[in-house]
């Protein structure tokens, strides 16, 4: 895994976007996460729909435990510890030259911190976006994107990126 400071360099074109901000419940009563469901354009969805088939029961030790309300396009593991949101609108901090980022396996992420420091990533360079939520205890480990990683390989084909795998 690296990280990168450095901008994106996506297309002037392509800097049309609208954040969609998950609500993400953590409970230590083992009530399962709530999250905004995505509503991407058909095609996309249709990777996110792939994507659903290889994802793993593990990630990070945590078992699966998927937010309400229950869809193809979520995902979750530990009770809300660690949340996937595919089809997702391209944020507006991708336009923003100074955001971070990281790659992991080979899947390259943008990272923006939330309200409360969490950390949220973003894949970058993909047919379609994919999101993934972090709680605290995951402010600074990046093992959720490597199991992540092969899935997200496997099911959503690269865009811009020519030395994406």
């Amino acid at each position: 895994m690296t990280s990168s400071h450095r901008p994106f360099g996506l297309p002037a074109a392509a800097t049309a976007g609208v954040l969609l901000l998950a609500v993400v419940g953590c409970s230590s009563s083992g009530a399962a996460a709530s999250v905004v469901v995505p509503s991407p354009p058909a095609a996309e969805a249709a990777f996110c729909q792939a994507l659903a088939k290889e994802l793993p029961d593990t990630v990070a030790g945590q078992g699966r435990s998927d937010p309400k309300p229950g869809s193809e396009l979520t995902a979750g593991w530990g009770d809300g510890a660690i949340v996937l949101r595919c089809g997702v609108p391209r944020p507006e901090k991708m336009s923003d030259p100074k955001a971070q980022g990281v790659s992991a396996n080979g899947v390259r992420w943008m990272l923006e911190r939330t309200q409360g420091g969490a950390p949220r990533f973003t894949t970058v360079y993909r047919k379609t976006y994919v999101e993934v939520s972090l709680d605290e205890r995951y402010a600074h480990d990046m093992g959720p994107l490597v199991d992540l990683a092969a899935p997200v390989t496997a099911a959503v084909p690269c865009g811009l990126d020519p030395e994406c795998s």
